[in-house]
């Protein structure tokens, strides 16, 4: 039986963007240096349960302070920047994979959330956040009477 696997186009266009970067790495010589302001786009994981959505995303190496959360509307954006630290001077990379430099993320939630009980949380390179539904949102159950 085939395995289904599900189709994300923005890991495709990182991974041709990685190969690309490669190729003409490889061809031209590639420096750190230029990796600086190359935008990036960490993972994410988008799960819903019955009062609220959690948003959890892959943000390793990272500070804190570095990440910012914002909410406008029906949109949450995640944004920061992953530096370089600067080569040493006796030192030279064959091979830069990690990502670096400036990221965003806009996300349109697919429910109303109440913007006051947001929590966000970092922890090992992971950021997780809690968006509670509002009662709109909220699925409700409603009872069938017999007669």
């Amino acid at each position: 039986m085939a395995k289904i696997t599900k189709w994300e186009p923005f890991k495709e266009l990182e991974k041709i963007r990685r190969e690309m970067d490669e190729l003409m790495g490889g061809f031209f010589g590639y420096y750190p240096e230029e990796r600086e302001n190359v935008m990036w786009y960490p993972a994410l994981d988008i799960e819903e349960k019955k009062a609220d959505l959690m948003i959890t995303v892959e943000l390793p190496g990272m500070k804190k302070e570095d990440i910012k959360v914002t909410m406008h509307g029906d949109v949450l954006t995640i944004s920061g920047e992953r530096k370089f630290e600067k080569e040493e001077k006796d030192t030279h990379f064959h091979r830069i994979e990690r990502s670096y430099g400036k990221f965003q993320r806009s996300i349109k939630l697919p429910v109303e959330v109440n913007i006051d009980k947001i929590e966000a949380k970092y922890k090992d390179g992971i950021l997780h956040i809690k968006l509670p539904k509002s009662e709109k949102a909220k699925t409700k159950e409603i009872s069938i009477d017999l007669k």
